[in-house]
């Protein structure tokens, strides 16, 4: 882990001891509703700026965009943030054994979908009637607002947004006759383009990939699809499991008939989630699911094409996933630590720094700004967050469910895919008694 504190352009990395507990101290933390709102409120609309020192926990996975932001408030701002940065695999036990001692940081982020865990856990504060004070309310992305509102209470704004688009490589389109603007429009389009790639017969080279081992990387991926096609992978309020679904099936049918036909990369079948974008990466991939915020990186190496989603039939969707943050249960702070996620939400701060970088805004207002009209993917990206069919998927065991390792979502999804594809009922029913209450 590292810690960086930020005034003006100075930056210090200090490293800080590991903590290494079982996840059950998240759940020993009390009951729901989070924190009292009246310190926060006490602060006023935009909360206090009086030099106070605030500390903040994220994961690794959003340490660039987290060091841009505390960067440019403590330039411009009293009070200043003090960021620590723990890696992805060690965050939730950190959480945990801060939450169950008492010493958790004045404001932390979270994966958005373990957010409806730690807010039924009491992690957060109530910032609701703060948040309804915004001028802006009503253009906050709902899904990250939804995932931490518990008993009409809300108790995260958006961090950073993590959203998942369909990526193909331009140069490999034209090689094969396809359209190099035009990405698939459908489920049947996308397995089309995946094929004449694959027809192209270059080494080393195939029509598509995926994390075949990795429960999180294909929540992200493929419940776009069954959105887009009208079905919900979570219905009940995310106590049960529906991914028997029409669409789902068509989904799994699709990749399992990719698989045996030999246009998937062979190292998509053990891929964990460590590595499951490097191929395309190296211009290896013809058309894939992909995380919008690697859109940056990517471009370096292949002309990208950036489309939604689709589902079996067309339409679109994204699932909106990144890091929620709020104000912690143990925070002495409150009312400045809300000044800080006023700031947030503020055109400077989504637009100056996170759109300035090509990253998602997470206000649908501003979707439509200076640094998106120069390049139509950017758009494309801010425009599918606000579709209608695009979700942040909310269940309070969701960790449990679908991003565990030897998760039943995995279990369905490796059967459904490198499998004969009969257990799905069985496979079904296990992820639904892993979301039950």
């Amino acid at each position: 882990m590292t810690r960086t504190r930020t005034r003006g352009r100075h930056r210090r990395l200090v490293a800080v001891a590991a903590a290494v507990v079982t996840t059950a101290a998240l759940t020993a933390c009390g009951g729901s509703g989070g924190g009292s709102s009246t310190d926060v409120a006490a602060g006023g609309a935009e909360g206090v700026d009086d030099g106070t020192t605030l500390t903040l926990w994220t994961r690794a996975p959003l340490e660039l965009q987290a060091n841009m932001l505390v960067e440019a408030y403590n330039r411009t701002h009293e009070n200043e943030v003090e960021l620590t940065i723990t890696p992805n695999d060690d965050y939730v036990s950190r959480v945990g054994a801060a939450a169950g001692s008492g010493d958790l940081p004045d404001l932390f982020a979270a994966d958005i979908v373990y957010v409806p865990n730690w807010t039924e856990a009491g992690l957060f504060t109530d910032i609701g009637e703060q948040v309804e004070r915004l001028p802006h309310a009503d253009e906050i992305n709902r899904g990250h607002l939804d995932a931490g509102t518990r008993a009409d209470r809300r108790h995260v704004l958006p961090f950073v947004l993590d959203l998942s688009v369909m990526f193909w490589n331009k140069a490999l389109y034209r090689e094969a006759g396809l359209d190099p603007e035009k990405g698939p429009s459908t489920l049947a389009e996308f397995a089309e383009h995946a094929k004449a790639v694959q027809g192209l017969d270059r080494e080393g080279v195939y029509g598509t990939s995926f994390g075949g081992n990795c429960g999180g990387c294909n929540v992200f991926t493929w419940f776009p699809t069954m959105w887009a096609s009208g079905d919900d992978p979570l219905p009940a309020g995310g106590a049960e499991s529906g991914l028997d679904s029409p669409s789902a099936k068509q989904l799994y049918g699709t990749w399992r008939d990719l698989w045996t036909s030999g246009a998937v990369d062979p190292a998509s079948r053990d891929e964990t989630g460590a590595s499951w974008v490097a191929a395309f990466q190296r211009g290896k991939i013809g058309v894939m699911p992909y995380p919008a915020t690697l859109l940056a990186t990517a471009d370096k190496t292949v002309d990208v094409g950036v489309a939604p989603i689709p589902g079996v039939d067309g339409g679109g969707s994204t699932f909106v996933g990144g890091d929620g943050i709020g104000i912690s249960k143990d925070s002495r702070k409150a009312a400045q630590a809300w000044n800080f996620l006023a700031w947030l939400m503020s055109e400077e701060a989504q637009v100056g720094v996170l759109a300035a970088n090509n990253s998602s805004v997470a206000r649908a207002d501003l979707a439509d700004n200076e640094h998106v009209r120069d390049d139509p993917r950017l758009r494309v990206i801010n425009e599918v967050a606000a579709a209608p069919d695009s979700r942040t998927p909310v269940a309070v065991n969701f960790q449990q469910a679908f991003n565990a390792a030897g998760s039943p979502w995995v279990t369905l999804l490796r059967n459904q895919v490198f499998g004969g594809g009969d257990s799905l009922a069985a496979d079904n029913a296990a992820v639904s008694e892993a979301l039950s209450p």
